[in-house]
C-alpha cells in the first residue's frame, strides 16, 4: 500500500496559492485515477483506490502546513505503511518555477511540512516529489511568507499546470518502479 500526501493548508483562503501546490497535485493525482475524497477520522481529506495494481491511500492534511505530520503518521501507523511507501507532494521555494525534483529520501530543506512529517515519521526515509514555485525569482523586499501564500498568475499557472501532470507521472512511475527510476525521468 502507498500513501500519497499532498501538502498545503485547508479552507478557501488557500485555494490556487504557491504553498498550496501538493493539494493541487493529489487533487490531479486522484482525478486521473478516480480516486475521491472523504472526510476521515483522521486530520485528513482522504481517499482510496488502485493505482499500478497498488492500493493507494491519498491524503490532504488538515492540520495546515507546519502540522502535517500530525495528520501523516496517525495515518502510516494505522495503515501500517512502511516509509518508503509515502510519497509526499511539495512546493520548493528554491526551485525555478516549474521545475520538479523527485528525491528518494532526505532533508525538510527549510519546508515546515515536510519537517513536521520528518519528526513524527522520526524518519527521512521517505520519497518527495517537490515542484519549484520560483521562490528565488521573488523580489527582494517581499516577504516570504506573502509570497508562499500569495496566489499564481495566469503564466505561472500554465506552467504549473504542465509541471503538475508531470509529477503526477512520476508519482505513478514512483509506484510502478520506484523513486530512483522517476528521479532519472522526470526531473528537471
Amino acid at each position: 500500500m502507498y500513501m500519497i500526501v499532498g501538502l498545503g493548508n485547508p479552507g478557501r483562503k488557500y485555494i490556487n496559492t504557491r504553498h498550496n501546490i501538493g493539494f493541487d497535485v493529489v487533487d490531479a493525482f486522484c482525478a486521473k485515477n478516480n480516486i475521491k475524497f472523504k472526510s476521515s477520522k483522521f486530520r485528513a481529506e482522504v481517499g482510496t483506490g488502485i493505482v499500478c495494481g497498488e492500493k493507494v491511500i491519498a491524503v490532504k492534511p488538515t492540520t495546515f502546513m507546519n502540522l502535517s505530520g500530525e495528520a501523516v503518521a496517525p495515518i502510516a501507523d494505522y495503515y501500517d505503511i512502511p516509509d518508503e511507501n509515502i510519497i509526499v507532494i511539495s512546493d520548493d521555494k528554491t526551485m525555478s518555477l516549474g521545475k520538479l525534483r523527485v528525491r528518494p529520501s532526505g532533508s525538510a530543506g527549510g519546508h515546515n511540512g515536510l519537517k513536521s512529517i520528518i519528526l513524527n515519521l522520526n524518519s527521512d526515509q521517505f520519497p518527495r516529489v517537490k515542484l519549484g514555485i520560483g521562490g528565488n525569482d521573488m523580489d527582494e523586499h517581499e516577504d516570504i511568507c506573502n509570497f508562499v501564500l500569495g496566489r499564481f498568475s495566469k503564466a505561472e499557472t500554465e506552467i504549473l499546470t504542465d509541471t503538475a501532470v508531470r509529477a503526477v507521472k512520476a508519482v505513478e512511475e514512483i509506484i510502478r518502479t520506484d523513486a530512483r527510476t522517476a528521479m532519472q525521468m522526470y526531473n528537471g
